[in-house]
């Protein structure tokens, strides 16, 4: 089983950075890791915001592209969300995945506010 520790979080003004990390309590070099959202008002809704296969390719809603970067390193057990450019409609609970074919674990999330 993995444990997943995201930290990081915290209000911003518009246009600020924050950046976002998942420390993992084992290894994740098998698997897929994930940043999610979940803004308010959007309990049910969990928003894939950038993707890392264990090949290191990079996979991103359309909007965060350009703004956003997703990045691993299996030796420290931790997957990295660099936010540039934030915007008000960033805001939300950030949540790291780490996944599989056969399983998939959830950290507890980080606040992310972003303020105009």
């Amino acid at each position: 089983q993995v444990q997943l520790v995201e930290s990081g979080g915290g209000l911003v003004q518009l246009g600020g950075s924050l950046r976002l990390s998942c420390a993992a309590s084992g290894t994740i070099f098998a698997y897929s890791m994930g940043w999610y959202r979940q803004a308010p008002g959007k309990e049910r809704e969990r928003e894939v915001v950038a993707t890392i296969t264990p090949g290191s390719t990079t996979n991103y809603a359309d909007s965060v592209k350009g703004r956003f970067t997703i990045s691993r390193d299996n030796a420290k057990r931790t997957v990295y969300l660099q936010m540039n450019s934030l915007k008000p409609e960033d805001t939300a609970v950030y949540y790291c995945n780490a996944g599989n074919t056969l399983r998939s674990y959830w950290g507890q999330g980080t606040q992310v506010t972003v303020s105009s």
